[in-house]
């Protein structure tokens, strides 16, 4: 039942990966769909607190998860952590303890330090993911940086889409939030956003990154699309676009 609750959990909380994992073989929704939940119950541990040390503890609770399942021993007991150890090598449980980490920026209300940390950050939560899901589906670490590049430029197109709700809970997501500084972080994200050829085995690491091209080109061209909440392709295109992707 762990799978199906994993299953469940992305589509309440993440549709686009959904739809993606959805577009994939059966025998990759097994992969992502553990790997995508527990980037939900991460992503949404610093947001269900207002008090930073439980927010902190939380982030430390799936750490230790992941330290477990790395060291082989007696992994704790929870629908997603029992799918995650299923999935992961203790290679990659290690790797993405830099993904709980990261998240820490999501606890506290002071912006990014520099563009270097920024990167880092989109770099952790975006690119390791993909690059997670990747290897665990057969991808040969001689295409990493090509799936990190791809994995940080899709995670860059989500992140500008949602400027409006983290300003709205008192971020301050933006280094420089003038539209030329919107429209050069876009364009700088979109010489990444070039899918990378994994070979049908483990392809649909990458689905989840259908939208970023044309979201970030669509910034690039009109960046006042961020502030006005704007961000997005119609349905139809959306869909059609996955289509041709799968």
């Amino acid at each position: 039942m762990s799978f199906e609750a994993c299953a469940a959990i992305v589509e309440r909380a993440d549709p686009d990966r959904f739809l993606a994992t959805m577009a994939a073989p059966v025998a990759a929704r097994r992969v992502l769909f553990p790997l995508y939940a527990f980037n939900v119950e991460v992503s949404r541990a610093p947001w269900v607190t207002e008090e930073p040390m439980i927010a902190e503890m939380r982030l430390q609770w799936w750490r230790d998860a992941l330290e477990e399942i790395a060291t082989g021993g007696s992994v704790r007991r929870h629908e997603v952590v029992d799918a995650l150890a299923e999935v992961l090598d203790p290679q990659g449980a290690q790797a993405l303890d830099r993904l709980v980490a990261a998240r820490r920026w999501d606890v506290y209300k002071d912006a990014f330090e520099d563009a270097a940390h920024m990167s880092e950050y989109l770099d952790a939560t975006g690119g390791e993911l993909m690059w997670q899901a990747a290897r665990a589906m057969g991808a040969k670490d001689a295409m990493r940086a090509d799936v990190l590049r791809f994995g940080r430029a899709t995670a860059t197109a989500r992140f500008l889409a949602a400027v409006p709700a983290l300003e709205a809970a008192g971020r301050v997501p933006l280094l420089d939030g003038r539209t030329e500084g919107v429209a050069t972080l876009a364009r700088q994200a979109l010489a990444d956003a070039r899918r990378p050829q994994l070979g049908k085995q483990a392809e649909p690491a990458t689905l989840e990154g259908w939208q970023a091209a044309p979201v970030l080109r669509q910034i690039a061209k009109d960046p006042r699309r961020v502030a006005e909440g704007a961000v997005g392709l119609s349905p139809f295109r959306s869909k059609v676009r996955l289509l041709l992707w799968s």
